[in-house]
């Protein structure tokens, strides 16, 4: 097992193992690449725990054959790890609104809330990865606060990772991890659009 000294071991009244298990929220943010793949390989850790795992993908089209959900689907079917549940609740659509869609999505988005309240509940899953969950805050269709409410007064030891650009302050002072993806240069600078095994 990975060994590390944390820097600074707080006055909490805690043992280290207790301190080490407990939940985690986790937020990848910034303008680069590689903020959902991380989470998703996140997830697979999760998966070789044998814990399930609820992926929830806020503006990715249910039409979309991305390669993280089938991998995960197939591995979540092998009976070798833990379970895997995919809900798609987008149209298609990424940081970027198109004018005269915002009522079904933001319909969309806040259903796709409510049903990560009502797992968080039940303690559904063990790993939650929202899937570019801070456009629909960013766009003001679900409540910041009463998702920093939820995720802090959630039970048992359920992990949760939110990937996105722009996260909100409150939610990255919220977390306990925060990794920023900056952007030095991509094949899209230069004109070249997504590709097959690279993108998706």
């Amino acid at each position: 097992m990975p060994q590390g000294q944390p820097e600074y071991v707080p006055d909490d009244g805690l043992t280290t193992r207790q301190r080490r298990v407990r939940p985690l929220l986790m937020v990848h943010t910034g303008p680069g690449k590689g903020k959902s793949t991380a989470a998703f390989g996140m997830a697979l850790r999760a998966w070789n725990q044998g814990w399930p795992i609820g992926v929830f993908q806020f503006v990715k089209s249910a039409k979309w054959r991305i390669g993280e959900e089938r991998a995960l689907t197939v591995l979540g079917e092998s009976g070798q790890g833990g379970s895997v549940t995919w809900h798609k609740m987008g149209e298609g659509w990424s940081w970027i609104q198109r004018p005269g869609t915002e009522a079904d999505h933001a319909a969309d988005a806040r259903e796709g809330w409510r049903q990560i309240q009502r797992d968080l509940t039940a303690q559904t899953y063990r790993f939650y990865v929202l899937d570019e969950f801070t456009y629909p805050l960013k766009w003001g269709w679900i409540d910041v606060d009463e998702v920093l409410t939820t995720l802090a007064e959630r039970p048992g030891n359920q992990h949760v990772v939110i990937t996105g650009r722009d996260a909100d302050p409150r939610l990255i002072e919220a977390a306990d991890l925060v990794t920023e993806m900056g952007k030095v240069k991509h094949p899209m600078d230069a004109g070249q659009k997504g590709q097959k095994g690279i993108e998706w």
